[in-house]
């Protein structure tokens, strides 16, 4: 089953909410990812850091899909997504060396 990778950035409307609120949409997304591994899918969530170890560089998702179409469908419902508090890019990574261990 081929794997994606879904990239993103928060908007600035996002970083313009407090804390709290950005962390009420963080923990939906959370909560997705684990119905998601619960039901048997292999996908895998984290944020991206800086050398200083600070968050800012955007988010990533590593999951496998049966087609593009699929992988799409399956993202748009990422609450991250869906209310829009990012910018995202999808692709679909054909691994040429070595073993993912998700």
């Amino acid at each position: 089953m081929p794997w994606f990778i879904k990239t993103e950035e928060f908007t600035q409307s996002t970083l313009n909410l407090t804390f709290e609120e950005r962390l009420y949409f963080l923990e939906k997304h959370k909560l997705w990812v684990r119905e998601l591994n619960t039901a048997g899918k292999k996908i895998s969530s984290g944020y991206l850091v800086n050398e200083k170890r600070l968050p800012g560089g955007g988010g990533l998702l590593v999951f496998e899909a049966n087609s593009f179409q699929d992988a799409l469908a399956l993202i748009k419902e990422d609450p991250m997504i869906s209310n829009g508090l990012v910018t995202w890019n999808l692709q679909e990574w054909i691994p040429v060396s070595g073993k993912l261990l998700i």
